[in-house]
């Protein structure tokens, strides 16, 4: 059975090997279950709550628990992972896992080091190089001589009229600073062309 100490001053929690190394912590209480830390925390005030989950590492601040009950269960629910392997953690729920359990030739002062499981699970991805996109697409199709109709670039991106327009008006127009030619035909078709 785990046994945690939580200190009086600090709020830090740590975790023993045996129920007599954490009863011989001074200046902190023990508990080794929910209930036994719900115990512990019914006489807290809500700040202190807070700053125990707060002196969690890697859990994310908060500044107001729901209520007491929940305040207990998450602090109890992060402290159950130690010594288990990570878990995925999400924002809603965030689960801490051990990097380096408490052992008896460590000093009961040692506070809990724990990290966030979902960001030591979590690998950059590797920056790559699009083959082609579709803003090269289109450049290419409006240097062709005479430019291109509006339908032939809603075929090569797979995108709607409006997505067009707003494209060759805001992305090529206005951030890329390009000229964009708008002609019409004598048939009503609109093309567009980027002069060279």
């Amino acid at each position: 059975m785990k046994t945690f100490t939580i200190e009086k001053e600090t709020n830090h929690i740590t975790l023993h090997a045996t129920v007599q190394d954490a009863e011989a912590v001074a200046n902190a209480e023990c508990f080794s279950s929910e209930a036994g830390l719900a115990k512990l925390a019914a006489d807290w005030p809500g700040a202190q709550l807070i700053q125990t989950w707060n002196n969690l590492p890697g859990a994310i601040p908060i500044k107001k628990f729901k209520d007491r009950a929940t305040a207990v269960s998450r602090i109890w629910n992060a402290v159950q992972s130690v010594g288990e392997e990570p878990k995925t953690a999400t924002p809603e729920t965030p689960e801490l896992a051990l990097v380096t359990p408490q052992t008896p030739n460590v000093a009961p002062e040692t506070v809990l080091a724990m990290t966030k499981a979902s960001g030591a699970a979590k690998q950059p991805k590797p920056a790559t190089k699009r083959e082609s996109s579709k803003t090269e697409a289109i450049l290419i199709l409006m240097k062709e001589p005479g430019g291109v109709t509006l339908k032939a670039i809603m075929e090569a991106t797979n995108w709607q009229a409006h997505s067009v327009r707003g494209f060759i008006s805001g992305t090529l127009g206005k951030k890329m600073g390009l000229t964009v030619l708008s002609t019409k035909a004598e048939n009503g078709e609109r093309r567009y062309s980027i002069p060279s």
